[in-house]
């Protein structure tokens, strides 16, 4: 992340039910027009775009019906289709937060401002560390002993509680509306509570 320049302003696609987190992976088919031209103007730039979660249905303005918080993703790859449609896979970057939305473009286009993840006080992350693990280690263990090991081992991985929180959310949180809420919370320390008694109700039925 710190070795890409986030614009001021980018694409936006807009889905329904959808938060990618950052260090998470989304797959996509490109097959609207708008999103079409979308990504070939990406790929001529930055290779960037945002995800926004559609709160309803669209309306002319994203404003109105998106929710303020999204993330903004790099294109890792992408195959155009002979019918011009695209499969492509996208790597979230960073969360950021939608200022304003622009209407001279014929896909979503907003103005964006990076959110940064802080975690306090800084002695208290690898104990708050190790109850997210803990939870995860929970919730996952039916699963067969070769998958558990490799699960803790990408999560043993992470150096930080901002991307545990963020890969743990992308592989684990299902429900749409508690992922956008976490994807919301700035605060790595916040949202460790809510993903472990997400966890905790999803592994107890």
């Amino acid at each position: 992340m710190s070795a890409l320049n986030i614009p001021e302003q980018c694409g936006v696609i807009l889905l329904p039910d959808c938060t990618l987190f950052p260090h998470g992976g989304l797959p996509l088919h490109i097959f609207e027009p708008r999103y079409r031209k979308m990504l070939a103007d990406a790929i001529e730039g930055d290779c960037l775009f945002a995800v926004a979660k559609l709160l309803g249905d669209e309306t002319a303005d994203p404003g109105d019906c998106t929710a303020p918080t999204g993330t903004i993703g790099l294109i890792r790859a992408s195959h155009e289709q002979a019918d011009g449609t695209s499969h492509l896979l996208l790597h979230g970057v960073i969360r950021v937060k939608f200022l304003e939305w622009h209407f001279d473009k014929p896909y979503p286009f907003a103005s964006i401002e990076p959110l940064i993840t802080h975690f306090e006080p800084v002695t208290q992350a690898p104990a708050a560390m190790s109850t997210l693990r803990g939870a995860v280690e929970d919730a996952i263990r039916p699963l067969a002993p070769e998958v558990k090991e490799a699960v803790m081992g990408l999560l043993n991985r992470a150096d930080e509680p901002g991307i545990l929180t963020d890969i743990v959310s992308q592989q684990f949180v299902h429900d749409p509306e508690v992922r956008q809420r976490i994807l919301e919370i700035d605060s790595a320390g916040a949202r460790i509570p809510l993903i472990c008694d997400y966890l905790r109700k999803v592994s107890h039925g």
